[in-house]
């Protein structure tokens, strides 16, 4: 079989390093890819965005699978463009991705199919959310840029002077850009916070092991939203009675509210969690893997993950078996530039990946990495790599990553030694919604 991956960051990276393991693979190619795709896969340099160009390749090279990494290509309609070919993807088409691509469209799904979720309200004008503020009696409220921001686009107001100066910079000042034109402002929720994935062809739904996502960009859960800066799979309080809960209350309802919708959603389903004391709220849905959430859960996939894509594709979900995992512990840490989230300088060398013996239980996935004209592996964004282990425990997963980032080094690299410490509390994190 031949593979198409669409993307170039540390989830790409993750699922071509999976694919790679595939006995059904025959070639496989990542578009645009990075410094460590080029390890598993044979990079093409066609952007995500490209649509034509992308259908167009897949054409002439026979591709019979293009797994669509990034939500940036769904939204903009890439899976209809190659499904009108008579192309095999996996992903959902772009009325479907508007699950993602508009928090306002999100928000109502949830609220007219009765998906537990916060209360919320919807403006695309700037004085009158400024005016519903002015009437808050409760503090502190959430504001969500509607629109596609990288993960960034959520903010915490804490009284009214703050929340109207955050208005004013989304709506007025473009602080998300156009993802900000409308925003969603809705109730603040406290409590762990939880992905769960699940492919679905439509009809048929499989969740995947839950994991856990780490905001904010500092030590201690501080400092402003970034794409993520690590995650831990298993999540400790994802036990049993959370699970079914989340399957049987969020992720089948919505299946079935996107077919109400007459929105058929294929291709794997995000699920953003706040587990309060009243169950499950459904922060956010993503329209496809998150990114760092697919590193741990592909380091913990023992099963092919291949047919499950492809049969997902062929809307032949239900003749794969439940997918089958490792025990052990999963943990990504995410190695980053100087200055980000904010601005930040690339093209700096990456030294010390050689040192780092990778294997079925370290692998350094790359996020923001290229080749310079010397061929060597330099800094190209502002989450440049994602160290993953697997561990007995936690602990021990994130000993084995910490020592691997410890060998590498690039100009302002900066990590948090922090990731899943908090994990077997089951409270006090609050809402830091928004994936990459």
């Amino acid at each position: 079989m031949k593979v198409l991956v669409v993307g170039g960051g540390g989830r790409e990276h993750a699922l071509c390093w999976k694919i790679a393991r595939s006995p059904l693979l025959d070639r496989l190619f990542c578009a645009p890819g990075n410094a460590g795709t080029a390890k598993v896969a044979e990079n093409v340099d066609i952007s995500g965005t490209d649509v034509p160009a992308l259908v167009r390749f897949a054409k002439e090279n026979g591709i019979d699978l293009t797994v669509v990494g990034p939500e940036a290509p769904l939204v903009a309609g890439l899976a209809d463009a190659l499904r009108a070919e008579g192309l095999l993807v996996f992903g959902p088409d772009q009325k479907a991705a508007e699950i993602e691509g508009s928090k306002a469209f999100c928000r109502t799904l949830c609220r007219n199919h009765k998906i537990p979720s916060p209360p919320f309200q919807v403006f695309e004008d700037s004085k009158l959310a400024q005016a519903y503020l002015a009437n808050r009696q409760n503090w502190p409220v959430v504001i969500k840029a509607s629109g596609l921001a990288a993960g960034k686009g959520v903010v915490v107001a804490h009284s009214l002077e703050e929340g109207v100066r955050l208005v004013r910079k989304i709506m007025e000042e473009g602080l998300f850009g156009p993802a900000g034109k409308a925003i969603v402002i809705e109730e603040f929720l406290e409590g762990p916070e939880l992905s769960v994935l699940a492919v679905t062809d439509g009809q048929t739904i499989m969740p995947l092991e839950p994991a856990q996502d780490h905001k904010k960009a500092y030590e201690g859960d501080q400092g402003p939203n970034t794409g993520g800066m690590g995650a831990i799979s298993p999540v400790p309080v994802a036990n049993q009675r959370t699970r079914r809960q989340v399957e049987s209350q969020i992720l089948i309802q919505a299946v079935h509210a996107m077919n109400r919708e007459d929105r058929p959603y294929t291709g794997v389903l995000y699920a953003g969690l706040m587990i309060t004391p009243a169950g499950p709220r459904l922060l956010e849905f993503n329209c496809r893997f998150g990114d760092p959430e697919a590193q741990p859960l592909m380091m913990r996939l023992e099963s092919d993950l291949l047919p499950i894509l492809h049969a997902t594709a062929r809307n032949e979900l239900e003749q794969v078996d439940p997918p089958q995992w490792d025990p052990r512990h999963a943990i990504c840490v995410v190695a980053c530039s100087e200055g980000y989230p904010g601005p930040y300088e690339k093209g700096y060398p990456i030294e010390g990946l050689e040192d780092v013996e990778e294997g079925d239980d370290l692998v350094v996935f790359h996020a923001g990495t290229a080749f310079d004209q010397d061929g060597r592996v330099i800094t190209a964004g502002g989450r440049v790599l994602g160290v993953t282990a697997l561990g007995d425990s936690l602990e021990a997963a994130r000993e084995k990553a910490l020592g691997a980032l410890e060998k590498i080094r690039f100009q302002g690299m900066w990590f948090r030694r922090d990731i899943g410490k908090g994990a077997q509390f089951p409270g006090g994190r609050r809402e830091t919604s928004g994936s990459a």
